[in-house]
């Protein structure tokens, strides 16, 4: 009997510990039942991680812009290059028709000359006096005709010179914005080196809590 009774007893006292530690181990899992700064440690980590996230969400997105602003300061600047081109182009044309149109009035004040002088020599309805009428009248069209060339060059000039300063205020634009996106790129990759270390450190700190209790 006495021996039966020692059975029980040490039966009991087992599953009394039994008992005590499970409810220690249910304890421990409740997160109500942890330490104050393991919680806060947790939370910093959450904070940490949702910092990080958006960190690296504002500098894809500043990336994204970057290749934006170069692609448009690329094409701006081939806009600039070919109205330049044109400017040119449109010079070149205007000093031409201008040395044109400056020939053709030499030929016609010629042409006044030489018609004076033959009237005078042979008569005002001589076929000298007539050749010289048809060739001040040629020279006088063509010169009229370069002389609208002219006009014309001058518009494509003032249009072309137009389109090339526009094309370098956008230029300059873009260069403002790939600026300002390249410094915003910039400051949130240090943001997001300053997250990684505060998470490294919160998760040191929650380590080292955890050792602690």
């Amino acid at each position: 009997m006495n021996a039966e009774r020692v059975v029980r007893r040490g039966v009991l006292a087992i599953a009394f510990a039994g008992l005590l530690a499970g409810g220690t181990y249910a304890q421990s899992q409740d997160p109500s039942s942890q330490p104050q700064d393991i919680k806060d440690d947790k939370k910093d980590i959450r904070n940490d991680k949702k910092d990080l996230a958006k960190d690296r969400a504002d500098r894809n997105a500043d990336q994204r812009d970057i290749n934006k602003d170069k692609n448009d300061l690329a094409a701006d600047r081939k806009d600039r290059n070919q109205d330049q081109r044109d400017i040119n182009h449109d010079r070149r044309d205007l000093s031409k028709d201008r040395a044109d149109r400056n020939k053709d009035q030499r030929d016609i004040n010629k042409d006044k000359s030489q018609l004076a002088s033959d009237v005078k020599k042979f008569g005002a309805n001589s076929s000298q006096a007539q050749a010289d009428r048809k060739d001040l009248q040629a020279d006088r069209v063509d010169r009229n005709k370069d002389q609208k060339d002219i006009n014309h060059d001058r518009k494509d000039l003032t249009k072309d010179r137009a389109d090339r300063n526009a094309d370098q205020r956008d230029i300059n634009k873009d260069k403002r914005d790939l600026h300002a996106d390249r410094k915003d790129r910039n400051q949130d990759q240090k943001d997001i080196h300053k997250d990684k270390k505060d998470l490294h450190k919160d998760r040191k700190d929650l380590r080292h809590d955890r050792r602690g209790h």
